[in-house]
């Protein structure tokens, strides 16, 4: 065998493995480039941007309250901070979960335009659950007067139903994967 047949053989034999995406960071171009569903490449972008700003929120927020809480010992704070983490990890998790499973199922199985479309669905549904429980969670001194019906309603609502919009998206997220699976 010559050289030239066997670079073509390891050329060929790279070319039926998958394409890796080493992880968080390679998963957004890779799924990105392996989608036909246009849906699902508009969430992409939107979904990075997202995550990063809600993680630059939280990773502020949480600067802030380590200064302000900085010199007390433990207990009830230490408790606060990690509780703060917590919530932006509900927040990140659910925006970063499609674009992983669409990534992970088209190296592994491959996978069809209507799954990566409905999950993209879903996604954007959560994204405006999220607008949804920050109406509904806002504090009193922060809501503007409004005509609008639909922004009343969430802000009578009690702010503790602000969890209830993005728990039923993302329950709809979950249940849109192991249907179209």
């Amino acid at each position: 065998m010559t050289d030239a047949t066997a670079e073509q053989s390891v050329t060929a034999d790279a070319d039926d493995k998958p394409e890796p995406y080493n992880g968080l960071p390679g998963a957004f171009p890779y799924a990105f480039r392996a989608t036909d569903s246009l849906l699902f490449k508009a969430y992409v972008p939107v979904a990075l941007l997202l995550s990063v700003a809600i993680t630059l929120v939280f990773s502020f927020g949480l600067i802030t309250q380590l200064a302000e809480t900085g010199s007390v010992r433990g207990g009830t704070f230490t408790f606060s901070r990690s509780f703060f983490l917590f919530i932006g990890l509900l927040l990140v998790a659910p925006l970063l979960a499609p674009v992983l499973s669409v990534a992970r199922r088209h190296r592994r199985t491959g996978s069809s335009v209507a799954y990566d479309r409905a999950l993209a669905v879903s996604a954007f549904l959560f994204i405006g659950s999220i607008y949804l429980a920050l109406l509904t969670s806002a504090p009193a001194e922060l809501r503007e007067p409004t005509q609008s019906a639909v922004v009343g309603f969430f802000y009578s609502l009690p702010p503790i139903a602000g969890v209830a919009p993005p728990l039923l998206a993302t329950v709809l997220m979950y249940l849109t994967h192991r249907l179209l699976k």
